[in-house]
C-alpha cells in the first residue's frame, strides 16, 4: 500500500471537468485521433497509445460511437486533416509548487501564448522545459468504486504496482504506463466498477499550502484546463488545508 495519498493530489480535476462535458469529450477525441495518427494503427491490440486513450475515454463515459468515429476518421487521415503536436509546458503556481501541462496543439504560437497569458493572470509562472517534469512521475491511474479484497486481488493479479486505500471507500490503482488498459479493462471485465483510468504525471513529493495559495492554485489550474489546446494539468500540490 502507499505510505501517502497521491490520488487527492490529483483527483480535485475530475469534478471540473464533470462540469464541461462538451469539452471533455472533445479533448478526449483529439487524445484518440492523435494516438491513431502518431501509433500509425487504428487498432487498440497494436497501440500503446490509443488502448490507454480508449480507456480514458470510457471512464469519462464518452460514447462508443464518438470514440469508433473518431479512430475511422483518423485512420482515414484525409488530406488536408489537422496534425496536432505533443508539448508539454513546464511552471510554477503559488508556494513554489510545481505545474506540468500536456497539450495536443496544431497551433503551437497560440498555445504557449494562451499557457503563458493565464500564468501571468493568475499569478504563476511560466518555466524553461525541463525545469519541473523531473519531479513527477508518469502512471497508470485507476480508480475502482468501491474497495475490496477481492479488487486489490485482481489488480495485484493483472499487474497493479501500487494500490491505496482511500477514506471514502474507494480503492486506487497504480500501474506502469504499458499496463494502464490491461489493468483498467480486466477489473471492468471482472464486474468491478471503474470510474477513473487515464495516464496522469505523479509528483514524486508534495507540497503543503494554506487554504489561501491552495485556492488561488486551484484557480489557475482550473484556468489552464479551460485551454482548448490543454489535455491535462498537474501539480504536485497539498490542497489538505481545503479540507480542514
Amino acid at each position: 500500500m502507499a505510505g501517502h495519498s497521491k490520488w487527492s493530489q490529483i483527483k480535485r480535476k475530475k469534478g471540473a471537468n464533470d462540469k464541461k462535458r462538451s469539452a471533455t469529450i472533445s479533448k478526449h477525441i483529439r487524445a484518440i485521433t492523435n494516438a491513431v495518427r502518431s501509433g500509425g494503427s487504428g487498432d487498440p491490440a497494436g497501440n500503446l497509445a490509443l488502448k490507454n486513450a480508449i480507456a480514458a475515454a470510457k471512464t469519462d463515459t464518452v460514447p462508443v460511437d464518438n470514440i469508433d468515429n473518431a479512430i475511422k476518421r483518423a485512420v482515414g487521415n484525409s488530406e488536408g486533416a489537422t496534425e496536432y503536436k505533443e508539448i508539454v509546458y513546464e511552471g510554477y503556481g503559488q508556494g513554489g509548487t510545481a505545474i506540468l501541462i500536456e497539450t495536443l496543439t496544431d497551433n503551437v504560437n497560440r498555445t504557449v501564448g494562451e499557457v503563458r497569458s493565464v500564468f501571468n493572470k493568475k499569478g504563476g509562472n511560466m518555466g524553461n522545459s525541463g525545469s519541473v517534469a523531473w519531479q513527477f512521475d508518469k502512471k497508470g491511474i485507476i480508480q475502482v468504486g468501491q474497495n475490496s479484497p477481492e479488487a486489490q486481488e485482481t489488480a495485484i493479479e493483472l499487474g497493479a504496482e501500487d494500490l491505496e486505500e482511500n477514506e471514502d471507500g474507494t480503492l486506487t490503482i497504480y500501474t506502469s504506463r504499458a499496463d494502464l488498459f490491461t489493468v483498467s479493462e480486466g477489473l471492468s471485465n471482472a464486474g468491478f466498477e471503474v470510474t477513473e483510468a487515464s495516464l496522469q504525471n505523479i509528483p514524486q513529493n508534495t507540497v503543503a499550502l494554506s487554504a489561501d495559495d491552495a485556492n488561488k492554485l486551484m484557480v489557475l489550474i482550473e484556468a489552464l484546463e479551460d485551454l482548448d489546446d490543454v489535455q491535462t494539468v498537474t501539480s504536485n500540490a497539498d490542497f489538505s488545508s481545503l479540507e480542514e
